[in-house]
């Protein structure tokens, strides 16, 4: 494979899988040269220039609105000047494919290859089925589902393949004593894990200050509270120094893999690249899935998860920190229903997930260029 083309934005969930799908190319074939679609001010235009070696192309769009509107006309103008472009870049890059993960950026740009008559797969994290992925499975050659559960609404699909997260292969390679060694941690004891996004989750947040009196209780359990960078100085002043020693609050963490690898509980929202990482982890997990986000597709992925015995789900509505802390107390000390939610887990990951797409990329690559 000589080139491929990418687009997804908005959030890390769009962005973060098509980086892992670059690596897994790229390790495969380490000359390959690789484009990517994104818009000039998404979060894409911070998060890939960082990678290296991406060639970083932009589209202006904007998502619809759920009533009629001139916002909405103005929509419409802007993605048909976006497949307008992104018909420019892919005539100027010639990707064997181009893989969309999601967000509104993708659409055009997957398009504009379908158009084109470029092969084209996209992937979709969340056990809801987006916007834009639902609009473009009818031109995709290949729709790839990171849950299970996601199948059943892939009838229209021409190939739908259940191939998991891409995140859920990096993550099985990380090393939990690199993990324990990077918070200060020396010993074996438990570690629970509190991770609310890059940008922190106040719910979360306050739930967990509710419960520092009762952490005292827990001397040989580590307490990590990561409170997210907006929120770090607020939280930190709230909690005295040296008056809890086992709990440790960071603003954030750039080695997570690692971290999570060592952890022994998480308590997190319930985004898709978490669920992909804890599930090829086999790491159980209490779920506090954001009512914020569209379709509210977190709180479908956090309620499969719990169906299939590998977590509990609390909506952010029910959250106290009372609350929070009896599951807590009830996982650390039933061990068996704690080893019951890890298997479980397990099951459900699919760390072979970047190979698998790698093979499905090179099979619709393989079959353009037989023709």
């Amino acid at each position: 494979m000589k080139r491929i083309m990418l687009s997804g934005g908005g959030t890390g969930g769009h962005i973060y899988p098509a980086l892992a799908i670059a690596r897994a190319v790229r390790q495969k074939y380490p000359d390959v040269r690789i484009g990517y679609i994104g818009t000039e001010n998404g979060l894409e235009s911070r998060i890939v220039p960082k990678e290296g070696e991406i060639r970083f192309y932009t589209v202006e769009i904007q998502g619809f609105k759920r009533s009629l509107s001139l916002y909405n006309v103005n929509t419409i103008r802007k993605f048909l000047s976006a497949v307008k472009k992104s018909k420019q870049y892919i005539k100027e890059f010639q990707p064997e494919v181009v893989v969309g993960t999601g967000g509104y950026v993708c659409g055009p740009a997957v398009y504009a290859a379908h158009q084109l008559g470029v092969p084209t797969l996209i992937h979709e994290q969340n056990v809801v089925i987006g916007l834009t992925i639902k609009f473009l499975t009818r031109y995709a050659d290949v729709v790839a589902y990171s849950l299970e559960e996601s199948g059943k609404f892939l009838t229209k699909a021409k190939r739908a393949v259940y191939t998991g997260n891409p995140r859920a292969t990096e993550v099985i390679k990380a090393n939990p004593e690199l993990g324990r060694r990077s918070l200060g941690i020396y010993d074996h004891h438990p570690i629970i894990l509190f991770v609310g996004g890059s940008r922190g989750a106040k719910a979360i947040n306050e739930a967990v200050l509710q419960m520092i009196p009762q952490m005292k209780t827990m001397p040989d359990v580590h307490f990590v509270y990561v409170t997210g960078e907006v929120h770090y100085e607020q939280i930190r002043s709230q909690v005295p120094a040296r008056e809890v020693p086992n709990l440790d609050i960071r603003p954030f963490i750039y080695n997570m893999p690692d971290v999570l690898a060592s952890t022994y509980l998480v308590v997190s929202r319930a985004g898709a690249s978490t669920l992909a990482e804890i599930t090829a982890l086999g790491l159980p997990s209490i779920l506090i899935p954001s009512p914020y986000v569209t379709n509210n597709h977190q709180e479908a992925n956090a309620l499969w998860l719990e169906k299939q015995g590998a977590s509990k789900m609390i909506r952010e509505n029910e959250l106290t920190g009372q609350y929070l802390w009896e599951w807590i107390d009830y996982l650390v000390h039933q061990t068996e229903e704690h080893q019951k939610m890890s298997e479980a887990a397990r099951q459900l990951g699919r760390p072979e997930s970047a190979d698998l797409l790698v093979s499905e990329l090179e099979n619709i690559a393989r079959a353009f260029r037989a023709k």
